[in-house]
């Protein structure tokens, strides 16, 4: 049996997709945190088959929601003060994205202008599409592999 500390103010990544944990951790850019860091892969889940978990030692405001919601809005986020699960956050897509994302077409302004942020904002909530703020190319979000 695998065993693994628990955290005493930080938070835990639960419910991501089987296999997802490594990238969501570049995405997050957590190993540029001078914290703890856990994954675990591929653990057994009643709800999903398997999952993969992150427990980070360090406060939540180091998190970006809007990036995780984007990645995979159906995450749940357990944030723990005090050895204890206080909060549980449910994740939404953020109505827009900064920097997530890079528009594609050349024509657009942030092609020529590269010190301007790359701003997405989210125009079909069932479709999951987001547009560049500049040109409205359209991008769809990218289904992350199961």
């Amino acid at each position: 049996m695998l065993n693994i500390s628990g955290i005493s103010e930080g938070f835990v990544l639960d419910h991501i997709k089987a296999g997802m944990s490594m990238s969501i951790y570049k995405d997050l850019k957590l190993d540029r945190l001078d914290c703890q860091v856990a994954i675990i892969k591929n653990a057994r889940s009643n709800k999903m088959g398997k999952k993969d978990m992150i427990k980070v030692e360090c406060p939540i405001d180091m998190l970006d929601l809007d990036i995780l919601g984007f990645i995979d809005h159906n995450i749940t986020v357990n944030v723990i003060k005090s050895d204890r699960i206080v909060e549980k956050k449910k994740l939404h897509l953020p109505k827009q994205v900064v920097n997530v994302i890079r528009c594609k077409n050349p024509r657009c302004i942030t092609s020529t202008e590269q010190e301007l942020d790359q701003i997405f904002i989210l125009t079909d909530t069932e479709k999951e599409v987001y547009r560049c703020k500049y040109c409205e190319e359209q991008q769809k979000k990218k289904r992350r592999k199961s």
